[in-house]
């Protein structure tokens, strides 16, 4: 063991006990294995804990469907192609083709999807135990390391590793325009930790302490006036990954680093309680989401490793204004990539809606919002994001992924294409359907939680139990939980009762539990367990509407927590495999029906179809026609739409005279 690092574990690592340190499962195994701990740590902040994603495995469902279509995705990328631009920079030689897109040899943001690629193929790697992502893994790493070492023979500052030239970071601090450094390389050193943490590969996190080494002195030049003036520039969740960093190794100069990259404008307001996500002076466009969201993730994490309870403050009033506020039906946010004020939602049902980006982090804070305070309404959040948006992200054709969920009327959903993209809701896309594991359950040390209706098996080997759930949600309203245990043991199941379910029944071993819990909240069953018990969970799933904010005419229709959207055929839809992401944003798009009816007679003249699951009929309804509703997150290669106008009996009449 490093002395040094032992020495510091002592002094830092006993007092962040003493703050209740909350490290995930993943994170906190690393640590031990670098500082030799023999045990976990408990944690006084988070008050349920994910499991290890190697502790998961998706059975059939839709989730796995979409996981395997990740996998091949993700196997036909060329590394030697996503090295290029890494070593023509180092100076090596290369003789892969230059991938396009935002890959391009001359585009600023080029080797950002290297650092997706690491994370993407370590979370499959954990969630599948398929050696061939490891593999992929070691080869990066290996290849990187190569590139980092050479650098310096250029010119270059030791440590520094990127596929762009160091002097675009001097960019970023005399203010001049450059295309996010400090972003590519939170991606590139957050796919090492990734890599470390998931498949073991110390020699990533070798690369990544150099790298952050390079950091060091790179910010320890400026002043604290300089320093927040280049986190303008986007600089993705450069907090986050320090303050994990510091988790990992116990270096307290990782820990201080990430500080220093907390964005003052951005939290002091938030930690007041102020709303600051419009346009002000500072920010006159307004606030851009995925440059914010991730910066919020990294006070999550840094709360959690100082007790600091400012970044919790700023963590949770974020989450709520985004999550409840600022989020359409699908669970999506953000127009043109930017927030806006909620009383003009009406105005940005636009085909830049939704960028998938945004959800992915808003997924990542609400899993650290739901561990301090297990909430079924911080959950039925994430069930609505992940089943709607990040499902309904992937092409099922290629596996590919949308940049925008596009909300305009008539629109359409636009996929990246295989060489000449690579944006980044592509490599957030990649990792989306890698780790769909992650929130099924929750744990403390005597309940488990049952946050997702997903096909899984849960193995938590502490507890010598093996959980099998069985389901074919959201097709089905029920699911089933089947106990393996190799003896008895006491355990508190806490149920998610969702706010969107009626009368939810519970059986084990086929006799009926009282209930008294009401939708949104955890509904839990204590009792001891034994192997063979059966938990049968029933959740009466119904139509219902939900009103764009601030236009009450103007609503989405739901079953239980899908979106259902209406099939508008193919009429004049273009090839949707584009180069560039917002291309297609203004091809024409026909008129949409409205719905015409009392609101209180809505959601009568919608019926199921018979024999097609998920599947709805408008009856008496659209005008000028009825349509066929099916879950967003299904609805792909045509027209659509998502949130309808409903017309009074005056515009109707009116409607039919013109």
């Amino acid at each position: 063991m490093h002395i040094r690092r032992l020495f510091l574990f002592i002094i830092f690592g006993c007092s962040a006990m003493t703050l209740g340190v909350s490290i995930s499962t993943h994170t906190m195994l690393a640590r031990a294995e670098v500082l030799g701990q023999p045990k976990k740590q408990k944690s006084a902040i988070t008050r349920a804990q994910p499991f290890d994603l190697k502790e998961i495995r998706l059975l059939e469902g839709p989730f796995k469907d979409a996981m395997q279509r990740d996998q091949k995705f993700i196997l036909q990328l060329d590394p030697d192609r996503l090295l290029h631009n890494f070593r023509v920079n180092a100076g090596l030689p290369s003789t892969a083709k230059p991938l396009g897109g935002w890959e391009a040899p001359n585009i600023e943001i080029r080797g950002h999807f290297v650092g997706h690629y690491l994370s993407a193929c370590s979370l499959m790697y954990a969630s599948t135990g398929d050696e061939q992502f490891k593999r992929r893994v070691n080869y990066v790493v290996r290849e990187l390391a190569k590139c980092q070492a050479a650098l310096p023979s250029k010119g270059y500052h030791q440590g520094y590793l990127s596929a762009f030239p160091e002097s675009f970071f001097d960019k970023v601090d005399r203010r001049e325009p450059v295309w996010a450094p400090y972003y590519t390389l939170h991606k590139i050193m957050a796919g090492l930790l990734d890599g470390y943490l998931y498949c073991g590969n110390r020699k990533a996190l070798d690369v990544l302490e150099k790298i952050a080494s390079w950091l060091q002195f790179r910010v320890g030049r400026l002043t604290h006036e300089q320093m927040q003036g280049a986190l303008r520039n986007e600089y993705g969740g450069m907090n986050e990954l320090l303050t994990n960093l510091y988790a990992v190794t116990a270096e307290p100069e990782y820990l201080q680093l990430a500080h220093a990259f907390d964005h003052e404008v951005v939290f002091t307001p938030l930690s007041r309680g102020e709303d600051c996500l419009e346009a002000s002076r500072l920010f006159p466009h307004g606030v851009h989401a995925n440059m914010t969201i991730p910066k919020i993730i990294g006070a999550a994490r840094e709360y959690e490793l100082t007790g600091e309870t400012q970044f919790r403050d700023i963590s949770t009033f974020f989450w709520q204004l985004v999550a409840l506020h600022r989020s359409y039906v699908t669970g999506e946010n953000s127009d043109k990539e930017y927030f806006f004020p909620i009383e003009d939602f009406s105005q940005h049902l636009s085909p830049a809606a939704g960028e998938t980006c945004n959800t992915y982090n808003m997924l990542k804070l609400t899993r650290h919002v739901f561990a301090w305070e297990p909430k079924a309404e911080t959950m039925d959040f994430y069930e609505r994001a992940l089943f709607n948006h990040i499902l309904g992200s992937q092409d099922p054709e290629t596996g590919r992924m949308i940049y925008f969920a596009s909300l305009k009327p008539g629109h359409f959903k636009v996929y990246n294409t295989a060489e000449d993209s690579f944006w980044c809701c592509t490599g957030t896309g990649m990792e989306n359907h890698a780790k769909y594991g992650d929130t099924i359950y929750f744990h403390d040390a005597d309940s488990l939680y049952l946050n997702l209706f997903i096909s899984s098996e849960l193995n938590w080997k502490q507890k010598g139990l093996r959980l099998r759930q069985e389901t074919r949600f959201p097709e089905a309203d029920t699911t089933r939980l089947t106990f393996r245990l190799k003896k008895p043991i006491k355990l508190g199941l806490k149920i998610r009762y969702p706010g969107w379910a009626q009368n939810l029944i519970v059986k084990v071993n086929d006799q009926v539990e009282k209930i008294q819990a009401t939708p949104g909240s955890y509904v839990t069953i204590q009792r001891e367990w034994h192997e063979g018990d059966r938990m049968d969970v029933r959740f009466p799933m119904a139509l219902h509407l939900e009103s764009l904010p601030y236009a009450p005419n103007t609503v989405a229709v739901l079953y239980g927590p899908i979106v259902l959207a209406g099939e508008l055929g193919i009429e004049n839809l273009p090839d949707v495999y584009v180069r560039d992401h917002s291309e297609l944003n203004n091809w024409p798009a026909p008129s949409v029906p409205a719905f015409a009816s009392q609101p209180q007679e809505l959601t009568s003249k919608i019926e199921p179809v018979v024999g097609k699951a998920l599947t709805f009929q408008t009856k008496g309804l659209g005008h000028p026609r009825d349509v066929e509703l099916i879950p967003f997150y299904l609805l792909h290669h045509q027209r659509y739409n998502v949130y309808w106008q409903v017309l009074s009996d005056e515009e109707f009449q009116k409607r039919k005279r013109d």
